[in-house]
C-alpha cells in the first residue's frame, strides 16, 4: 500500500450554510507552466512573491508536492484525468488520451456533470493534439477555452536584441507598450478572467475557472521592468552546477529547446553536457526570477477581482504548476527529469471557513515596485509526501462532491476513478508527524542509454527505456527500465540503470549510491513476484531491500 504526495498546492475551500441549504462552493484553479518551488512561502529568499505568498497566508500549503511527469502534456493530462501516464498512455504531446487510451472524465468535466459551469483561459490542458485541438471542449469545459492572442507571438522573432535586429532569444525582457497589441499572453488572460468573474456575481449556478499561467515558461518573454527586482550582480550560480560524476547518462537531460533559442545558439555550447557560460547561467537564472515575479502580479491581479466582486468566501481556490525546472542544478536547465528541481511543485489551497460577511479585503493586490516587501507566514503547512494525481478527488471532495473511486489495477475501461490519494483529511486534522509510508511516484522516458537531440521529449514511437522514481522522506531511487512503446509494457528485469540519493545527507540528490548497494541480490529477490504487481508496488519493495540497514534521519524535527 502506497501513498503518493507531493506538491505545492493551495485550496480555499467554503461551505455556507444557508437555512438548512448548503450552498455549492466555486472554484478558481489555477496552473502556472514550469513553476518551481521558487517562492517566498516555499523558503526561496531571493525571489518576490507576495500574491502568491499572500494566498499561502490563509491556504493550506503543500511542501513536498510532485508532478508525475516533468514534461507539460503528460503532466497536466494525468493530473486533470488523476490517471498516471502509464493510464493515460500519454509520453509525449502526439495523443489525445479519449482516442488513445480511454474515455476518461476529467476533473472540470467531472464538475460540470454536476451543474457547474465550467470555464477555461489560458494554458490549463496542454493545446493541441493532446487536448484534440479543442482543450476537451465540449467535454470539459460550458463554453469553448479562451487564449490569448498575443501568444502567436512567443515563438516568433521578437525579441530585440543588442544589435538591434529581432530574434528568438531565450532572454527576451520586452517594453510591452511596444508588443503587437501592446500586451502579453498572462496578462490578456487575466484580463478576460476578470471579465468571467463579473458576469458569474448575478449567477446562482456555480462555476469552475481554470486560469493557466503561461509563464514562466521559456522564452522568457516578460516586462523588461521586472528585470530591476533582480541585478544579475546579485544573483548566484545554482550549488551545484556540475555535472555528478555518477549520474548514468540515461538520466541526463539535454536541455535541447534551451539550446534551439537564437542567443543560446550564439554560445556555441558543446552537446550534450557542455556548461553555459557562467555569466550567461546568471542572466538566464535573473529573467527566470523576473517571470516568477511578473506571473506573481497577474495572480494577485485576479485574486484581488476575485475579493472585489464579494467571490472570495465562496470560492476554493487552488495554485499549483505542472512541473518544476531546473536552474542549472546537476549542469541540467529546463525540465525533463526525474530530479526533485523537475518534478516537485507549488501546491496551495485556501478554504475559506468563515460564512459570514467578510470585513476588510483577503487578498488585496500587492504591488512588487511599490511596497515594502510583506511578511506572511503558511496559514496550514503538509509537509509529506503527495502528488498531483490527488487534485481531482481532492478538490472534489472540499467542493461537497462525491470523490470519485480509486482505479482498478487496469482501468482502461474505467471512465472515472483516481490513481490519487484524496488529501482530504490534512483539512479536517492537523498534520502530526512524518508518515514514512507516502510516497510520490514520477516517470520519464527517453529513447536511449545515451543523450541525444531527442532524449528530452522523445515520441512515443522512439522510446525504449522508462525511468520510474521514487520519492519517500529519506530517499530518491529511481530504475530505468525497458520499454516496448507498441505495447505500453516495461520490462522489470531489463534494468539499464539506476539511482539511489540518501537524502538526509544529500538533499540535492548529487551523490548516486546505487552502485553502493547491493542491488542484484535485490532484483534476484523480485523474480519470485508476481507479474501483476504494479511497477510503483514493486519499487516500493525493492527500495525497502536496497536500503536495509542504511541510514537515514530519525530525528523529531521534520519540518
Amino acid at each position: 500500500m502506497y501513498i503518493s504526495v507531493h506538491i505545492c498546492l493551495l485550496v480555499v475551500v467554503s461551505e455556507i450554510a444557508v437555512g438548512a441549504t448548503k450552498v455549492r462552493q466555486n472554484v478558481l484553479f489555477m496552473i502556472a507552466d514550469d513553476l518551481r518551488t521558487s517562492l517566498g512561502c516555499y523558503g526561496d529568499s531571493t525571489v518576490k512573491s507576495p500574491n502568491i505568498d499572500q494566498l499561502a497566508s490563509k491556504s493550506h500549503v503543500f511542501l513536498n508536492a510532485y508532478a508525475q511527469q516533468a514534461v507539460c502534456a503528460p503532466s497536466r493530462t494525468s493530473m486533470l484525468t488523476s490517471r498516471r501516464p502509464d493510464t493515460t498512455r500519454l509520453y509525449d504531446f502526439e495523443s489525445y488520451w479519449r482516442v488513445h487510451s480511454g474515455n476518461y472524465t476529467t476533473l472540470p468535466q467531472y464538475f460540470k456533470s454536476t451543474g457547474y459551469n465550467t470555464m477555461s483561459v489560458g494554458k490549463v490542458f496542454h493545446p493541441g493534439i493532446a487536448s484534440n485541438h479543442t482543450d476537451d471542449f465540449p467535454y470539459s469545459w460550458s463554453v469553448p477555452a479562451y487564449h490569448p492572442a498575443s501568444f502567436r507571438f512567443e515563438k516568433e522573432k521578437i525579441c530585440k536584441g543588442e544589435d538591434g535586429r529581432f530574434h528568438a532569444n531565450l532572454l527576451c525582457a520586452v517594453n510591452v507598450t511596444e508588443q503587437p497589441g501592446g500586451t502579453l499572453p498572462d496578462m490578456e488572460s487575466v484580463d478576460e478572467a476578470v471579465r468571467l468573474l463579473k458576469t458569474r456575481t448575478e449567477d446562482d449556478a456555480p462555476f469552475f475557472l481554470a486560469v493557466g499561467f503561461h509563464k514562466p515558461h521559456i522564452p522568457f518573454r516578460i516586462p523588461q521592468e521586472y528585470l530591476r527586482l533582480y541585478p544579475v550582480e546579485q544573483m548566484t550560480l545554482a550549488p551545484d552546477p556540475d555535472v555528478p560524476k555518477r549520474l548514468p547518462p540515461v538520466a541526463y537531460n539535454p536541455w535541447t529547446d534551451i539550446r534551439k533559442r537564437d542567443d543560446v545558439q550564439k554560445l556555441n555550447i558543446s552537446f550534450p553536457y557542455g556548461p553555459i557560460p557562467k555569466d550567461f547561467q546568471l542572466r538566464i537564472r535573473q529573467h527566470y526570477y523576473a517571470a516568477v515575479s511578473y506571473m506573481d502580479a497577474q495572480v494577485g491581479r485576479l485574486l484581488s477581482a476575485l475579493d472585489t466582486l464579494g467571490l472570495a468566501q465562496t470560492t476554493i481556490v487552488v495554485f499549483t504548476s505542472d512541473h518544476g525546472w531546473s536552474l542549472g542544478e546537476h549542469g541540467e536547465w529546463a525540465k525533463y527529469s526525474n530530479f526533485d528541481v523537475a518534478t516537485r511543485v507549488p501546491l496551495l489551497v485556501y478554504v475559506p471557513e468563515d460564512p459570514a460577511p467578510h470585513k476588510g479585503s483577503s487578498f488585496p493586490f500587492l504591488d512588487v515596485f511599490s511596497q515594502s516587501e510583506p511578511t506572511f507566514e503558511n496559514y496550514e503547512v503538509v509537509s509529506n509526501m503527495v502528488e498531483l494525481v490527488a487534485v481531482f478527488p481532492t478538490v472534489s471532495h472540499l467542493a461537497g462532491l462525491k470523490t470519485p473511486p480509486p482505479c482498478p489495477d487496469v482501468s482502461l475501461k474505467t471512465e472515472l476513478c483516481t490513481d490519487g490519494q484524496s488529501l482530504a483529511l490534512v483539512f479536517h486534522h492537523k498534520e502530526k508527524r512524518k508518515n514514512r509510508e507516502t510516497l510520490a511516484f514520477s516517470q520519464y522516458p527517453r529513447p536511449g542509454d545515451t543523450p541525444q537531440e531527442d532524449s528530452d521529449l522523445p515520441y512515443l514511437k522512439d522510446i525504449k527505456i522508462m525511468g520510474y522514481s521514487l520519492r519517500s522522506w529519506d530517499y530518491r531511487f529511481t530504475l530505468w527500465l525497458g520499454f516496448d512503446p507498441k505495447t505500453y509494457q516495461v520490462n522489470v528485469s531489463d534494468v539499464h540503470a539506476g539511482e539511489l540519493y540518501m537524502l538526509e545527507d544529500d538533499p540535492s540528490q548529487d551523490n548516486n549510491v546505487y552502485e553502493d548497494s547491493d542491488h542484484g541480490a535485490m532484483m534476484r529477490k523480485m523474480t519470485n513476484l508476481s507479474t501483476t504487481v504494479s511497477v510503483q508496488t514493486r519499487m516500493e519493495l525493492q527500495l525497502l531491500h536496497l536500503t536495509a540497514g542504511m541510514k537515514r534521519s530519525r530525528g523529531k524535527a521534520w519540518r
